[in-house]
């Protein structure tokens, strides 16, 4: 992708939701949610050594149900499946999370609801994200919409997001909706290895 150009200083790569109950062994779990783990640490080394910030979203609540309003209406949260503290709601083990990384949790489906995702992003002139995580329809997308709401550039990994079936729809049905509407109007669509090819790595970042 020859126009594809990434400032380190001004991007930030936001992985959401790479929690237990979303990557494998769960009824919400995605099809491939290991294989999609495997090619985020891969890339999120690569953002690291560039200076790119990486950012861990992960969606919880309080487990006295404060916070979760109709959330409680959905039957695995009810029964507190994303409960902060619970194992499901823990990121999986295989997820590579450095010191230098930033963990985010967000009470919804986006990562701009309920938290200081701008500000974080705001305060060191970031104006990019690449999102990556599970589910691609659900809590990717919407974090990509939101984003691009308040003006920031957004750069969607087709084969570092992953989601399940809805309905009659195939995960890859799914996958490939969503990928279509996030590339038609609110970011740019792209692969892991398109990133690494663009990601500039120097000196002593490349080093590290």
């Amino acid at each position: 992708m020859a126009d594809l150009t990434i400032v380190p200083s001004r991007t930030a790569l936001v992985n959401v939701d790479m929690q237990n109950c979303f990557v494998e062994n769960s009824p919400v779990a995605a099809p491939g949610g290991v294989e999609v783990l495997e090619r985020i640490n891969r890339l999120a080394s690569q953002c690291r050594k560039a200076g790119i910030l990486v950012i861990h979203a992960c969606h919880v609540l309080r487990p006295d149900g404060s916070n979760a309003g109709i959330l409680l209406e959905i039957p695995p949260v009810r029964e507190g499946m994303i409960n902060r503290g619970s194992t499901s709601a823990a990121f999986h083990k295989d997820l590579v999370i450095d010191e230098r990384d930033i963990i985010l949790e967000k009470p919804r489906f986006g990562a701009f609801h309920g938290t200081d995702l701008e500000l974080l992003l705001r305060s060191r002139g970031i104006d990019t994200i690449i999102v990556t995580g599970i589910s691609t329809s659900v809590c990717c997308e919407t974090t990509a919409r939101e984003a691009a709401v308040r003006d920031f550039h957004v750069l969607f990994v087709d084969d570092a997001t992953a989601t399940f079936g809805i309905g009659d729809l195939s995960p890859e049905a799914v996958q490939k909706a969503t990928c279509a509407t996030i590339g038609f109007i609110f970011g740019k669509v792209v692969t892991v290895d398109e990133l690494m090819r663009a990601i500039p790595v120097t000196g002593q970042a490349a080093a590290d």
